[in-house]
């Protein structure tokens, strides 16, 4: 991992238009961002990446776009209303408040996570090894409480019992409810997946480290229904599938590593998980989680809807539950894991820093900046060969300071080309254009640019 910090990271984003602090004019509201217009296209990016890998060119799987707000007897059936909660400590000196689970894993430096663990084995944890407050120092927490995750809302005029609602806590509910309808109108068999992308939210207790923990964010996630003598195959399938992903995008190997759930971690449908980290500035976190739900998800919602949601074989006739794998990613931990991988602040020859932003080609905002060599002369022909270009992919112009500072704006933020509009672009429609990473540059007819970055673009 470089040598980056976190704190560089937030200012790189917000100078550069990915990420800026939300309601700012206001003081901001804790934790909440907005994507700006360059981290607007990355995220794009990146969901029309996985909706190809997993989507588009996976012949088993379709796409769906769920509704946000769903019937509350949907999280009470998953078990969301009872069981959807983070164990909670106050520092009786600070008031702080504290995930218990997290003071654990920080103790441990992620040896220990808590997960799983009861309020009992967390307090004894907590006792025995004299963990501090990491505001204050302090060792004396109050007893442990569970905090449930969900937003509630209410609809219609009054805010009675009745009429409230939650915000989902996961989109993959969406996705289980539909898991008829789906099946039916596509005549889908058993495999099959359901894929979407989607907002949800969770009041997480001690949100923090940028956008990796937020309590609105963006989950891209997969159900795979199979059968249950099929299930751990299609797990290592997408354990799999989802790494090598990752580095099809862009990211480093050495910056990435399964940790597979040891038993008292796992959930209690869950038959395995596999977290795929990445190595964040602040260490080691999980990205993309791979579970073995079983027929948990579909049994309770048959048992509460008393909607049939077995399979009928087509070829057997014998009627079953499938066994769901759960590839999950959170689409602003992927974005943070992008950048933080791509990001670099490279010693030139000659002692000059450029700063740049290694982004693989399909991912950056813009694929090509246009820079006229001299404005007078040359903008003309760069405003048409723009106007030719920007209609295939994002295209950016600068016009504005010297050709060298231009160049150094476009590696910031990650274009992969740059086109330079010269006089022999006037005599004779070739162009300059120059690669961000290697920062060589090559002659090319205007007639040859489509091709030749479209070349370049594909994952």
């Amino acid at each position: 991992m470089k040598n980056i910090k976190m704190e560089d990271i937030v200012t790189y984003c917000k100078q550069y238009g990915f990420v800026f602090q939300g309601s700012e004019i206001y003081g901001g509201l804790s934790n909440t961002w907005d994507y700006g217009p360059l981290g607007r296209e990355l995220k794009e990016n990146l969901k029309r990446a996985w909706h190809q890998k997993f989507i588009q060119e996976n012949i088993y799987n379709v796409g769906l776009d769920s509704a946000i707000l769903m019937n509350p007897n949907v999280w009470v059936a998953s078990g969301h209303v009872a069981n959807f909660a983070d164990p909670l400590v106050d520092c009786k000196k600070c008031k702080a408040r504290h995930r218990a689970d997290k003071l654990v894993e920080e103790f441990t430096k992620g040896a220990e996570t808590g997960d799983g663990w009861s309020n009992e084995q967390l307090e004894e944890f907590i006792r025995d090894n004299k963990i501090e407050c990491p505001n204050c120092g302090s060792t004396e927490f109050t007893p442990i409480r569970k905090f449930n995750l969900l937003f509630e809302t209410h609809i219609g005029v009054t805010e009675e019992a009745k009429s409230k609602v939650y915000l989902r806590g996961e989109t993959a509910q969406g996705i289980f409810v539909n898991f008829n309808n789906v099946q039916r109108a596509m005549r889908l068999k058993v495999p099959f997946g359901i894929g979407q992308i989607g907002k949800s939210f969770r009041n997480e207790i001690t949100p923090g480290n940028f956008i990796f923990r937020v309590r609105e964010f963006e989950q891209m996630e997969l159900e795979f229904f199979c059968k249950p003598d099929t299930d751990l195959e299609w797990f290592g399938f997408y354990k799999n599938t989802c790494l090598d992903f990752l580095k099809t995008i862009g990211l480093k190997k050495d910056n990435l590593r399964y940790r597979d759930h040891k038993k008292e971690e796992l959930s209690f449908y869950s038959k395995a998980t596999t977290d795929i980290e990445y190595n964040y500035p602040m260490g080691w976190g999980e990205l993309w989680g791979i579970a073995d739900r079983t027929d948990y998800d579909l049994g309770v919602h048959m048992e509460h809807s008393k909607e049939d949601l077995r399979y009928l074989d087509p070829e057997t006739n014998e009627k079953y539950l499938p066994y769901v794998i759960e590839p999950s990613v959170g689409l602003d931990r992927l974005f943070l894991a992008v950048v933080c991988d791509a990001y670099e602040k490279e010693l030139l020859e000659g002692g000059d820093e450029r700063e740049v932003l290694h982004l693989h080609p399909a991912l950056a905002p813009y694929k090509v900046s246009i820079l006229p060599l001299i404005k007078k002369v040359h903008a003309e022909k760069a405003k048409d060969i723009y106007s030719v270009l920007c209609s295939e992919f994002p295209v950016s112009y600068d016009e504005t300071g010297s050709i060298g500072k231009r160049y150094r704006r476009s590696d910031a933020i990650g274009t992969p080309f740059a086109i330079t509009i010269d006089d022999e672009t006037l005599e004779n429609d070739t162009v300059t254009l120059r690669d961000r990473d290697t920062m060589e540059q090559i002659k090319i007819q205007i007639k040859d640019l489509k091709r030749y970055i479209n070349e370049k673009i594909k994952l």
